[in-house]
Formats: C-alpha cells, structure tokens, sequence
C-alpha cells in the first residue's frame, strides 16, 4: 500500500511539474484557419495573443489555394514573397516559436497578401512570464482553439500536486 502511494504521489507531483514547461497551441484564424475571404483580421488576432518562446502556430489552409511563407519584415511590409525564409505547403503546417522576436508570415499567392492574410507574431522574451497578461476580448473567449495556461493556474496546479504528494506519501502530520 506505501508504494502504490508512493507512486501516486511521484506521479501527481511529476504532472504538476510538466505543466510549468506547458507551451500554448495556436491555430492561426482560430476556426476560420489561413485564409483569404476576409473571414479574419490577422492583424488583430495576433494583437490578442501573448506569444512565447516555445509556442507553436498552426496555419490550416487548402493547399490548393494557399500556402505559409516565412518573410522578413520588409517582405511583410511589401507582400513579396519571392525570397522567404520557409514555405510550407502542406495545409496543416506548425511552426515553433523557438526566439523572442517577430516572426511575420504571409500568403504567396498572388493577390493573398494584399488582401491581409499576413501575420505579424511578436515573441516575448521567456522573462516576461511573469508580467500581466491582457485582458481577454469576447473573440478569445469564445475561442477553443487557443490552449494557453496563465502563469497562476500554473503555479496553483504544482502547488496542488505538491501538497497532495505531501498527504499522500504517508508523512506524519
């Protein structure tokens, strides 16, 4: 019976721990995904978002009609796609967000770019963790696409999975 107990304790305490390196999932658009219709403004779904270093983006798109080219900023700015810094093409497509900094995506396609499907995802640096997030807006409320667990719940989620390591480990108390 002390080591089954002990084993949940180990496992609870290891869970608790993992969701401190918890990343967050994006799908760029949310539900509507990369497109062109107009269904979404790129622009201000990213303002809504707090990017970190290990988040991942996920750009669903038909590949038909669409594809993800990486660009510099002045690629952005100008919709010029012709030297990127990666293309992806096959309409399920995840990029980590391995540094701080912008990273700015467009459609190549012609006409795509102009018409907003571009992005511009701003990286914070892993310190800023700790700094307040923004106030969600009812578009990301109403969103299940986006996984993001907020520095709170995170530090509330060890502190339960250390506290019922501790009772359960059979320490007297």
């Amino acid at each position: 019976m002390a080591m089954k107990k002990n084993t949940l304790a180990i496992s609870f305490l290891t869970m608790a721990l993992c969701g401190v390196s918890m990343a967050a999932v994006y799908q760029a658009g949310d539900s509507a995904g990369w497109t062109s219709m107009g269904q979404v403004d790129y622009k201000e779904w990213a303002a809504n978002k707090n990017f970190h270093v290990g988040d991942t983006l996920v750009f669903n798109y038909n590949s038909q009609f669409h594809n993800v080219k990486q660009v510099t900023r002045r690629g952005f700015e100008s919709c010029n796609a012709t030297s990127p810094i990666a293309t992806y093409t096959n309409g399920s497509d995840t990029v980590t967000l391995e540094k701080h900094g912008h990273f700015y995506f467009i459609c190549g396609y012609p006409g795509h770019c102009q018409a907003g499907q571009k992005i511009d995802i701003s990286v914070v640096p892993a310190t800023s963790n700790l700094s307040p997030a923004r106030p969600p807006t009812q578009s990301s409320l109403s969103s299940a696409s986006s996984l993001h667990l907020s520095v709170p719940s995170i530090l509330l989620s060890w502190a339960f999975g250390v506290l019922l390591a501790f009772f359960l480990s059979g320490f007297p108390y």
